[in-house]
């Protein structure tokens, strides 16, 4: 049940000039419906990507980060449900690009310039026959307009398609920038979040587009987190197809580049806390401000600590204000020379603690109101310095438990 969180109206997500979506049923998600997404690019798009650091990382995302690194000239992007391809070996490379060779073949061009995409259940083989068989459905749909129809086309255990739209002024051009996002277990990015895309029409070099992947990841999808574990297939992708007729944007310092990464950033924040929202089993939005750390590592670590933490996820489950469970969090965040006699916690408006002590004006009853909302901030001040960060999350329910148990039943 996710908290807060309505499917997008797809009225309100902007087409992306170069940008075609098209889905289908593969027969690839157990549960059915829709589980393949093509994406089309007009030639001359530029494709940047962010991508997972485990180890064991998936096929589809080896085969990106050498078709990107080699800075192919990108066409396609295949995204398919229910199925990861990963711990599949050397079968399992051959099987994505034996996808790309069958979209190069629908859409007429190269098996390199197709990047592909996987999500679901890890060490079981790819279907690759039923993805080829589905291509022709994906090439009939394809639209500028079907952002909210393709959200919901790469769910797994989502239960609400994720899609934003945001708008800039660029040299007196519109430019727009519109994404979508899958994702709500296995989910502590350390690069990007699951699966998530985002596209723009403005015109930007590739060097310029490869930092804002970067710094757009960083913002927002590196900022969410549902249960500690890092995908094996988590990818973010961000395409610019220069169809809004604005100057390129040659570099960082370059006046539009400011404009372009707000609305970069603010289309991927919404999709990123959407993630936190509909988090596996989740009954509360948690948003973690930690302030006053020495560095931004540093409150990113104490967020991070206290968002991870199952003793703490489980008492927000409960609305219980266990004020150990917090401080036992912010300690385990291995600041070595963390002075607990600087630091301050907030449950919402309600001060709890007080210079690493229970605040003298703090009621059990006050803390118990302040966990009861289905939306909560904790915000930590550490008394270190300047930098801050915020990080968002959910607790953990009864659900989280019975979902990943159930996954492969």
């Amino acid at each position: 049940m996710a908290v807060n969180l309505s499917p997008p109206d797809p009225a309100r997500l902007a087409a992306i000039d170069g940008v075609e979506l098209g889905f289908a049923d593969a027969g690839i998600r157990k549960r059915g419906g829709r589980d393949l997404m093509l994406i089309r690019l007009a030639p001359g798009s530029r494709v940047a990507g962010v991508f997972t650091q485990n180890s064991f990382a998936a096929a589809p995302v080896q085969v990106c980060r050498s078709r990107l690194a080699a800075r192919r000239p990108i066409r396609a992007l295949l995204t398919n449900a229910g199925n990861a391809n990963c711990g599949t070996g050397e079968a399992g490379l051959r099987a994505a690009e034996r996808t790309c060779e069958a979209v190069a073949r629908v859409l007429g061009c190269a098996p390199d310039e197709v990047l592909p995409f996987s999500t679901g259940v890890i060490l079981e083989p790819l279907p690759v026959e039923r993805i080829e068989a589905a291509l022709p459905r994906c090439l009939a749909t394809l639209g500028g307009a079907n952002w909210a129809a393709a959200a919901a086309a790469i769910m797994t255990t989502d239960t609400v398609p994720k899609a934003a739209s945001r708008a800039a002024q660029i040299d007196g051009r519109r430019v727009n920038v519109t994404g979508i996002a899958k994702g709500v277990g296995m989910l502590q990015p350390n690069m990007a979040t699951m699966l998530a895309y985002l596209a723009t029409d403005a015109a930007i070099g590739q060097s310029a587009l490869e930092a804002l992947a970067r710094e757009t990841a960083d913002a927002s999808f590196n900022r969410v987190t549902v249960d500690g574990d890092t995908s094996t297939n988590d990818s973010f992708v961000l395409v610019a197809t220069a169809r809004a007729g604005n100057r390129e944007i040659a570099n960082t310092a370059d006046p539009g580049y400011g404009a372009l990464r707000r609305a970069a950033i603010e289309v991927a924040r919404e999709l990123a806390q959407a993630i936190a929202r509909d988090g596996e089993g989740a009954t509360k939005f948690i948003t973690i401000r930690v302030t006053g750390a020495a560095a931004e590592a540093e409150a990113v670590r104490v967020a991070k600590s206290i968002a991870h933490s199952p003793l703490v996820k489980t008492a927000f489950f409960a609305s219980d204000p266990n004020l150990g469970r917090l401080l036992m969090a912010i300690g385990n965040a291995g600041i070595d020379d963390l002075d607990p006699a600087q630091v301050s916690l907030w449950l919402g408006d309600v001060q709890v603690i007080e210079r690493g002590g229970r605040a003298a004006a703090y009621r059990e009853e006050d803390g118990a109101r302040a966990m009861r909302p289905a939306e909560i901030e904790v915000r930590v001040a550490l008394g270190r310095g300047g930098a801050e960060t915020t990080v968002w999350t959910c607790d953990f329910s009864y659900d989280y438990v019975k979902i990943n148990a159930e996954y492969r039943t």
